[in-house]
């Protein structure tokens, strides 16, 4: 099967940070069109700033305007499992590719209650469930054994690695290679082509919302046979990651690197970071570096 990338969206806002679904709908456009599949409501979506209701009009107006031209993974993911199983229940009806759930935030939790988390809520749907594994933002890490252990239920299919650690990216492709069905997707922006590699099915990247092109040429190479321009292009997409993430927290970096190609995004929900002026014209001399402005 061939290798795929998902987009992690960025969710626009007006000013006014109600959401706006038409420039929303642009970025699809702009993802479909690069060759990219997408994934809503996640980190770089704003996720934990939107209300249940926004989050399945949302999901709803991407699955729209996706019309089956590429995969739709939504994030899932809350604190409690009741309120994880409403948002599944709702993502199901709407019919998308695969429901993606975020270890729960704030409440601390042992590898035993991840376990009963994740299988409740893969038992509640159809729709193929990914765990999602983002420990610095969460507190709350997915153990290797515990994968292996979900691995063996019949509607998980597989985990979005988002740690950062090659040794964690290591241990979850190893459960992917014992339990067959079981996929693995890269969430580093600089391990897309290390992981293809060594057995991931593909990448959940965030950066891909202000570089689109290249993280489909690397996709574009590695299922071709042509290392060679898939490893350029991972080149530029590990320096533009480096340039980028060395201003700030990763994901409003990326949303602020798209607004400044394209105002109609949005700024974040507050209390995230303002927009600072110094900073952009960091941001701007970076995209002129890469052929972005």
């Amino acid at each position: 099967m061939p290798k795929q990338a998902f987009v992690a969206l960025v969710t626009c806002f007006h000013e006014d940070e109600t959401i706006n679904y038409d420039a929303t709908r642009a970025q699809v456009r702009r993802q479909v069109a690069a060759g990219n599949n997408i994934m809503c409501a996640g980190t770089n979506g704003d996720f934990s700033a939107l209300t249940f209701e926004e989050k399945v009009k949302l999901t709803e107006t991407v699955v729209d305007e996706v019309a089956g031209r590429v995969k739709v993974i939504v994030n899932a993911g809350m604190p409690a499992t009741f309120e994880t199983l409403k948002l599944v229940r709702e993502f199901d009806r709407i019919g998308v590719d695969a429901i993606a759930v975020i270890t729960p935030f704030f409440i601390a939790c042992t590898q035993d209650g991840l376990i009963r988390h994740f299988s409740t809520v893969a038992d509640a749907v159809k729709t193929p469930i990914y765990l999602y594994d983002i420990p610095a933002r969460t507190q709350n890490h997915i153990e290797p054994e515990t994968a292996k252990i979900l691995a063996g239920h019949g509607n998980i299919a597989g985990i979005k690695d988002s740690g950062g650690a090659q040794k964690t990216l290591e241990a979850y492709l190893a459960v992917a290679k014992e339990v067959p069905g079981f996929e693995v997707y890269s969430g580093p922006d600089h391990l897309v082509l290390w992981a293809l590699q060594n057995g991931a099915a593909g990448c959940i990247s965030g950066l891909g919302n202000a570089m689109p092109d290249v993280l489909a040429g690397i996709l574009k190479g590695f299922n071709s046979g042509d290392l060679v321009d898939a490893e350029r292009q991972q080149d530029i997409y590990t320096a533009f990651r480096t340039d980028l993430y060395a201003l700030g927290f990763a994901p409003a970096m990326v949303k602020r690197a798209l607004y400044l190609q394209d105002a109609s995004v949005g700024a974040s929900r507050q209390p995230a970071l303002l927009p600072n002026d110094e900073q952009d014209a960091q941001i701007k001399v970076i995209l002129h570096r890469y052929g972005l402005l």
